[in-house]
């Protein structure tokens, strides 16, 4: 399982504040509270200040790279901020956040993507915008697939995200995406699948509970990386529970080793 830690984007006030100060140690502490709670890789994204992206991404790299040293994924449409990202992360390979199946986007990206060996994040989305059913998307991901590989990306580079819309305005937007996420896996095994989870509950309330079972219901469809807060401990245990029924977590180690730091620890007063 792949978890890329959100936190650091500047569509947050904290972050959005550390970046206008050029306050390192703030982005530093993120960065590693975020390693050290279990991120295989920190999302960067700072695609909220558009007239120094390229600029504020090089800063945010040079500095997490400072504190952690596990890899990086790079967030953003901007071909410029991207170059300027991906160029500097050199703790593992990176992620690229992301292409898409848009003509322009792509031919803009898929450089980038070859030169610096990156991994890949492509949304299902492309000319036509946002598809509406699990079938749109599975066509918008094969052709992703297939461009991708034609260029000489390896498949298991691959990570799909099937683009989670909001119950709150369509009501079978979750069912879409978990049948497309079992249409894609079947497909093509050996692509990953990823997403952000916020927005399936965008404009509900309670919206960690959404988040949180919809996280369970698409690791049961095939989803194996998400972005997320690693920090949600909640989030967490559930994702390690849910590893280890599914049957992702030989003689359940990674349940174990998160028990053991004391990530059920209210649970585990109550057995006491």
């Amino acid at each position: 399982m792949i978890i890329v830690g959100e936190l650091i984007n500047t569509s947050r006030k904290p972050i959005l504040e550390s970046v206008a100060r050029r306050d390192a140690e703030y982005i530093a502490s993120i960065a590693r509270r975020q390693a050290e709670a279990g991120a295989s890789y920190l999302d960067v994204n700072c695609s909220s200040i558009l007239d120094k992206e390229a600029e504020v991404m090089a800063w945010l790299v040079e500095n997490i790279q400072k504190a952690v040293d596990i890899p990086l994924c790079i967030d953003t449409p901007n071909p410029a901020a991207m170059a300027a990202g991906i160029s500097l992360a050199r703790k593992g390979r990176p992620l690229a956040n992301s292409i898409t199946g848009e003509k322009d986007r792509f031919a803009a990206m898929l450089p980038l993507l070859l030169q610096y060996h990156a991994r890949v994040t492509g949304l299902c989305t492309d000319d036509q915008g946002i598809p509406e059913t699990a079938a749109d998307r599975l066509r918008v991901a094969r052709d992703l697939v297939h461009r991708l590989t034609d260029a000489g990306i390896d498949i298991d580079d691959i990570y799909l995200d099937p683009v989670l819309t909001s119950l709150s305005t369509n009501n079978t937007a979750g069912v879409e995406v978990l049948t497309a996420i079992r249409l894609i896996k079947e497909e093509f095994p050996k692509v990953h699948l990823i997403c952000g989870l916020s927005n399936v509950s965008y404009g509900l309330p309670s919206r960690k509970v959404l988040n949180q079972a919809f996280m369970i219901q698409t690791m049961a469809a095939g989803m194996d990386a998400y972005i997320l807060d690693p920090l949600d401990r909640t989030m967490m245990g559930f994702l390690y529970a849910s590893q280890a029924l599914l049957g992702q977590d030989q003689y359940c180690r990674n349940y174990l080793s998160a028990y053991r730091r004391g990530l059920y620890n209210e649970e585990q007063r109550q057995q006491k």
